[in-house]
């Protein structure tokens, strides 16, 4: 069980483990050859994964949080995406609960039919001349960040005989410094593939998937505009969010 006892001031309470999937999870296939065979070992950060680059409100564009518009404008379009139009926000967060400012928020996702703008993918899904798939953004004073952006579509993915991913986004997040980088995935409430991922299956307590679930949040939806979700990420301590390039726990 997670301890869920206040975090004092300047305190730093290890990850739960338990908390975390296995590395080797045969349900979910490409686990089973990424896995390591024998015991981590940890090293100390070099200086050069400690310190820069810094990312400043300079580096980002004034559309790079908006995917309903970054591609059409980079592409010199005129048209908009297909696909329900909708709002992720949230607020990134220590262990304490203070919002962490100037944090690098990065996403990707697959377009309202589920592919990527990728090369490799071969779905049978037609791209979106409108949409990239792709959008940052740096968090306010307060932790919080938003992105416009549409519905992500599910797929199919080699895994099983009929194995599809839900509907998900992508979420990078950066520190001061490239060694700090966490990856995870934001998924949304009512989707019905949740409960049939092998991914998601993998994590072993129900309360770490929940909170990979972004609920509907009507107050921050847009009247005939777009319906928001409201997803926030904890960086580290018992109620931290479930980061697939840690897990684990370092």
């Amino acid at each position: 069980m997670s301890d869920n006892r206040p975090v004092g001031a300047g305190s730093l309470r290890p990850r739960d483990l338990a908390w975390h999937p296995p590395a080797h999870a045969p349900g979910y296939k490409t686990s089973v050859l990424r896995s390591p065979r024998r015991p981590l070992i940890a090293h100390e950060a070099t200086l050069s994964e400690v310190t820069g680059p810094v990312f400043g409100h300079e580096a980002i564009g004034p559309l790079d949080n908006d995917l309903l518009r970054n591609f059409v404008a980079a592409t010199r379009g005129d048209g908009e995406p297909i696909g329900p139009r909708i709002l992720v926000h949230g607020r990134v967060r220590d262990e304490s609960g203070r919002g962490v400012p100037g944090a690098l928020v990065e996403i990707w996702q697959a377009n309202a039919g589920g592919r990527y703008r990728h090369l490799n993918d071969r779905t049978v899904a037609a791209l979106d001349p409108n949409f990239g798939g792709c959008g940052r953004t740096l968090t306010d004073e307060t932790g919080a960040y938003r992105f416009r952006t549409v519905l992500p579509g599910p797929y199919p993915w080699p895994n099983g005989v009929n194995d599809w991913r839900p509907s998900h986004i992508h979420f990078s997040l950066f520190g001061p410094a490239f060694g700090q980088r966490l990856i995870t995935q934001m998924y949304f409430e009512g989707d019905p593939h949740i409960p049939l991922c092998p991914i998601l299956n993998a994590i072993p307590d129900a309360r770490a998937v929940r909170q990979l679930v972004a609920p509907l949040d009507m107050d921050a939806t847009q009247p005939f505009d777009a319906r928001a979700y409201r997803f926030d990420i904890v960086l580290r301590g018992p109620r931290a969010t479930w980061f697939e390039n840690r897990p684990e726990g370092l």
